[in-house]
């Protein structure tokens, strides 16, 4: 089993996400005061539907708050948002690496190779989801590859990936490729390790940016822990 990449184009809604998102990090839009979706559709200069797609985006993620009638709130995400996410993960995806070692599944990372030397971001991203995906499908378990797309899709609406400052393409890919080298073995043991060091490591960097603290803070390894261990 390969992990193809499909290359999906962002749509509209999308790229009013990804605004809206730099909008409430830069304190644009100020959590808690009310908004209408008239007024992100003028700062943003786009029409009212994609506006409120976009929206609708992030309030499944629980960055928007709508009130009936009135408009919507911005609710910024908590660290333990982000690691609860990866507390069901870790309970998933080595597991899923292990029994896809053992079931002699073939993966490759050409597609994440690729991606990363091209610099191409979007594309290491769609090539990262879909290897994950694969593993998981490869373990045998379908709504367990279903229920990560649904998780790792909320995660991007929380956070930008690790990839912005956090660590390098390269690095990203080299933390996937004792994965796919455990299953390629046959090393079930070595791919579930291989594969919850590389989830408990994104976890981390991701809830202390969102905690605006470094990953060493004595804060994070608490939030970390109470929702994990």
């Amino acid at each position: 089993m390969t992990a193809p990449v499909l290359a999906h184009p962002p749509t509209l809604a999308d790229r009013v996400v990804g605004a809206l998102r730099d909008e409430i990090r830069a304190r644009r839009l100020v959590p808690g005061e009310l908004y209408s979706v008239q007024q992100v559709a003028e700062l943003l200069g786009v029409s009212r539907s994609p506006a409120r797609e976009g929206l609708l985006k992030l309030a499944e993620a629980g960055l928007v708050r709508f009130t009936r009638n009135r408009g919507f709130r911005i609710v910024l995400p908590e660290p333990r948002d982000v690691a609860e996410i990866f507390a069901v993960r870790l309970a998933l995806e080595p597991a899923a690496a292990a029994r896809a070692a053992s079931r002699g599944a073939v993966l490759t990372l050409e597609q994440l190779d690729d991606a990363t030397h091209l610099g191409d971001e979007a594309s290491f991203w769609e090539a990262d989801r879909a290897l994950h995906d694969a593993i998981l499908r490869a373990g045998g378990n379908r709504r367990a590859a279903e229920i990560v797309a649904g998780l790792r899709a909320t995660t991007a609406l929380l956070t930008p990936p690790t990839s912005a400052g956090d660590r390098s393409l390269a690095a990203i890919r080299d933390e996937h490729a004792p994965v796919v080298a455990a299953v390629a073995a046959g090393d079930a043991a070595g791919a579930e390790r291989a594969m919850r060091e590389h989830l408990e490591h994104t976890g981390r960097l991701l809830v202390a940016r969102v905690a605006d603290r470094p990953v060493e803070d004595p804060a994070v390894e608490r939030i970390w822990s109470e929702a994990v261990n």
